[in-house]
């Protein structure tokens, strides 16, 4: 019986066996109305793809960067090994938090003996400046000392040249005297000559007159000879003060110089202590402070054998950070669309968040951002960095405490609203975005 049921079932047309399979069928019948309902669809899907052309759009340029600190001396900073020597001991432990001047390490130097031979080398240097400095002060009062005896020499000479004046002007007068008794005795004896043969003078008489003249003669003589003696005593005083004054400014320039000398020894025996002085110094350094407030980031180096040299870092701190921005990298063909004041959306790792590029009001989990900064130059591969703060009109960043430093982010500046159709079109051709002021811009430079 079944398996005639079967035979007469595929005796019936194709379709018939079709409905019979499906007995729901039978109650609608066939339906003739799916072409009108394809066509709706259509048109619904082409209107909204047109009115989906003339919807906003806003342009972004696309970065990606860390979170690093506003400040350069908030980034993370190297401690490095005051001077040569090796680690005996550790004060903290990766991840400590320490304030600045908090000791963090001890060194020991190679050496044990070195900083008592040092400090030997020290008390040499400062008793040789001190042994210079007495030197020095000697010579500055026998300068004076000199000074004040070419004063007195100078006083004496000229004292001395006064006197030969004196003597001069003494010698002119015996001298003027001298010629006025020749004189009045020559016109006596020639009285007498006339008057001796007239037998009005005796020769007694004559013969005194003669004496009379002779003795004037003599005297004129004499007073010649001692005014001549008198110029050339002056011009021996007026040697002598040249002599004395020469001889005086001689010793005085030696002293002066040798003074000089004193001073130019001192210099660099003072120039000789300062690498004493700054080696002591840096073996009385042997204990590594922190420089600021922040958190161990690495240990370098073990405590024990291991042996560092001035400048090695043998650490790192992480300081605290008061303000943090991000720091973008983007293409150079992006860079002359960005400027500061440009508002950026920012989307940090670890921080769940839904972006939609062109609409960011859309968007969730995302930061605002205002670009601050964009460096003059790239990084050697022709990406630039673009640093950005958080926008005051805008939800804050999260905590510091928890947006560390070097946190990965992506970021988008907005640039100019446009069209979905104008921007498909941009993509379809290639051509970068638009922005208005820098049109402008160009314009002006077109004019």
């Amino acid at each position: 019986m079944l398996l005639e049921n079967v035979k007469h079932n595929y005796a019936r047309p194709v379709e018939t066996r079709r409905i019979h399979a499906l007995p729901a069928l039978n109650t609608i019948g066939p339906q003739t109305s799916w072409p009108n309902i394809t066509a709706v669809l259509v048109l619904i899907a082409l209107a909204a793809t047109v009115a989906l052309g003339f919807a906003p759009w806003q342009q972004s340029l696309f970065g990606t960067g860390n979170v690093v600190a506003l400040r350069p001396m908030e980034r993370q900073q190297s401690i490095d090994a005051p001077v040569d020597g090796r680690i005996v001991k550790w004060h903290v432990t990766e991840g400590s938090r320490v304030k600045a001047g908090d000791p963090l390490a001890e060194l020991a130097d190679l050496d044990p003996n070195l900083p008592s031979r040092i400090a030997a080398e020290r008390t040499s240097a400062l008793e040789r400046i001190r042994a210079v400095g007495d030197r020095q002060q000697h010579l500055d009062e026998r300068v004076t000392e000199l000074e004040q005896s070419l004063k007195n020499e100078i006083s004496a000479a000229e004292f001395r040249v006064q006197q030969a004046q004196d003597r001069i002007r003494a010698a002119d007068q015996s001298l003027d005297a001298a010629v006025v008794k020749n004189t009045v005795a020559t016109q006596n004896l020639d009285r007498h000559r006339v008057l001796f043969p007239k037998g009005l003078v005796s020769r007694r008489q004559l013969e005194v007159a003669e004496g009379d003249k002779n003795t004037a003669e003599a005297e004129l003589k004499r007073s010649r000879a001692q005014r001549d003696e008198t110029q050339s005593f002056l011009r021996t005083v007026e040697a002598e003060r040249a002599r004395t004054i020469n001889t005086g400014n001689a010793l005085i320039r030696d002293a002066r110089a040798s003074r000089e000398s004193a001073l130019s020894d001192r210099a660099l025996a003072t120039q000789a202590l300062q690498p004493i002085e700054v080696r002591l110094s840096r073996q009385s350094t042997q204990i590594v402070y922190a420089p600021v407030d922040g958190a161990i980031f690495r240990i370098k180096v073990q405590p024990g054998g291991s042996v560092v040299k001035g400048g090695d870092e043998i650490a790192s701190i992480v300081p605290d950070v008061s303000s943090t921005v991000v720091e973008l990298w983007v293409l150079g063909n992006d860079m002359p669309l960005i400027s500061a004041g440009r508002k950026v959306r920012l989307q940090f790792e670890g921080w769940p968040a839904v972006q939609f590029v062109g609409w960011p009001s859309v968007a969730r989990g995302t930061y605002g951002g205002v670009v601050r900064m964009v460096d003059p130059t790239d990084d050697g591969k022709g990406k630039f960095r673009v640093l950005v703060s958080p926008d005051p009109e805008d939800f804050g960043w999260p905590n510091v405490s928890y947006l560390r430093q070097g946190v990965r982010t992506r970021g988008w500046v907005l640039l100019n609203t446009v069209t979905v159709g104008q921007e498909v079109w941009r993509q379809i051709n290639g051509f970068p975005p638009i922005v208005g002021a820098m049109a402008d811009g160009q314009k002006k430079e077109s004019k």
